[in-house]
């Protein structure tokens, strides 16, 4: 006798024998004639330089996980567009609100410098350069 968790069960054994006839059924089939341009990393077109595990620069994922975020944010606007005339000035007023928060959070990643690809390095004091600008070297032969 089946029970409901058996038919769950049949359904998990039957996809992964069906994706595992179509890599072997593609394995049978496919030509086998590799070459150096074909087992050569492809990427737009361009010629490869280096390997393929060189690490990307740390900037070119905060620019994509604020572009996700901010574009996730923009998605809740065209529900509301569809629906804010039956709710009336609260759904205009929760709206503005919204939007005053998005701002505020775009303000904020644009004056940390997060939108910028190549942020000028912070200035960082050294001693010798602080104590250099309070007792300036007096040239030689003036007392």
């Amino acid at each position: 006798m089946l029970t409901e968790f058996s038919h769950v069960f049949a359904f998990i054994i039957l996809a992964i024998l069906f994706v595992a006839g179509g890599l072997v059924t593609s394995r049978l089939l496919r030509p086998k004639n590799p070459n150096r341009f074909k087992l050569a990393s492809y990427e737009c077109g361009e010629d490869t330089i280096g390997g393929a595990w060189t690490k990307f620069n740390i900037r070119y994922y905060v620019v994509a996980l604020i572009f996700i975020l901010f574009d996730v944010e923009i998605l809740f606007l065209f529900p509301w567009a569809l629906v804010y005339k039956p709710m009336g000035w609260l759904a205009v007023g929760e709206m503005f609100t919204f939007l005053v928060i998005l701002g505020v959070g775009y303000v904020y990643v644009w004056s940390k410098g997060d939108l910028e690809w190549a942020r000028p390095k912070p200035f960082v004091a050294r001693l010798q350069d602080v104590v250099a600008l309070r007792n300036p070297t007096r040239p030689q032969g003036i007392a």
